[in-house]
């Protein structure tokens, strides 16, 4: 590839970006947030996981639509879960701040700790295998237990790319949700390609 091949590329990729990223911003205020927020996440990395499966040429806004309004009730449902789970988690440490049971400290931690990893797979779990919610969130948690090396590379490229992005915050709105999408994503193909391996064996 010359040059200006190499070139066309990187721009073409960048436009992809910051486009899925900006409709991801919009179809997000357009559900009033709250009910907006997950599916458009999930359209997201349902239309990201094309790109890494070779659809690159993929028409992004109507597919990006479809499944948005395909998935709008089921993750606005995963989206009830994690987000009644994440604010158990907050009320439980603030209670913990407040009273003599600091010893509940370490293990509450460590839950946390083990629930921003099991997040990092919920959404490529959801778009990639056709599952109920109970399944979808046995299957990424268990997934994430048995990858730790896939796991560990995530949250590097995701604390790296954090520090790039707080020296340049314009970024968090240009790329922000698309990179982390990108990233969890392929990664998270890795892991799955793996857990299809040792199961054929």
């Amino acid at each position: 590839m010359n040059t200006s091949g190499a070139i066309y590329n990187i721009l073409e990729w960048i436009t992809r970006f910051a486009y899925i990223n900006l409709l991801w911003i919009l179809f997000t205020l357009a559900g009033g947030v709250v009910f907006g927020f997950f599916p458009a996440t999930l359209a997201m990395f349902a239309v990201v996981r094309k790109w890494l499966t070779g659809k690159g040429d993929l028409p992004v806004f109507p597919s990006f639509w479809m499944y948005y309004r395909k998935d709008f009730l089921k993750g606005n449902l995963l989206g009830l879960f994690l987000t009644v789970t994440g604010i158990l988690v907050f009320l439980d440490i603030r209670y913990i701040q407040v009273t003599d049971f600091e010893w509940i400290f370490a293990p509450l931690f460590a839950f946390m700790f083990l629930f921003l990893l099991f997040t990092f797979y919920i959404f490529p779990v959801f778009v990639h295998y056709d599952l109920r919610i109970g399944q979808m969130i046995k299957n990424a948690f268990l997934i994430m237990l048995v990858n730790p090396v896939n796991t560990f590379f995530m949250l590097v490229c995701l604390v790296c790319v954090y520090f790039v992005m707080r020296f340049f915050p314009a970024l968090y709105f240009i790329f922000g949700g698309s990179v982390y999408a990108f990233i969890t994503m392929w990664l998270s193909l890795n892991a799955f390609h793996k857990v299809a391996a040792k199961m054929d064996n």
